[in-house]
């Protein structure tokens, strides 16, 4: 007899076409970079491919078991980075908007980059979670390790820097 408690898990190529642009809007919002976010998606998927036998439905939803792999990846990505020599700042050259995807054509945007730039990486990781991924108190609390109220706190308490930031650095849409 068949366990008919387990659902059977769509193919791959359905989660893949499912989730490409939660993943793909969670990690940029981590990276802020385009370039870095399409090689660090493009390992969450291929870590995923290669492990979705062993993915159980049962513990986890999809998109979940995806972010959690993303939140990883992006770790060993800042790792990885921090462990690489210094180069000077003055040698890099900054990303035309063409490099950003066109995020900054659109004035909100525009603005919502300049807020994310001047949060945290836990912080961001914390918002993609929210936004992005579309995870509910409880699933991010159980990504982090954390009560689901003590995620409603820590997102009333980012909102209030949110405004903060547009406060302090003039981030208010324009009134004409």
């Amino acid at each position: 007899m068949t366990d008919m408690k387990k659902v059977k898990k769509p193919d791959f190529e359905q989660v893949y076409l499912d989730n490409y642009s939660y993943i793909y809007n969670y990690v940029y919002m981590r990276l802020l970079h385009r370039e870095n976010t399409e090689d660090i998606v493009s390992n969450v998927f291929t870590k995923a491919m290669v492990h979705y036998e062993s993915y159980d439905n049962t513990r986890s939803n999809v998109r979940t078991w995806l972010c959690n792999i993303a939140k990883n990846t992006v770790t060993d990505f800042y790792r990885l980075k921090s462990n690489q020599p210094h180069v000077d700042i003055d040698d890099i050259t900054e990303p035309g908007v063409d490099d950003e995807f066109d995020l900054l054509q659109d004035d909100i945007n525009r603005r919502l980059y300049r807020i994310l730039s001047y949060l945290t990486d836990s912080e961001r990781d914390f918002l993609a979670m929210r936004y992005q991924a579309g995870m509910s108190n409880e699933e991010i609390g159980n990504t982090l390790g954390i009560q689901a109220k003590a995620v409603s706190e820590r997102y009333r308490r980012l909102l209030k820097k949110c405004r903060e930031i547009v406060e302090e650095h003039g981030l208010k849409e324009d009134e004409e």
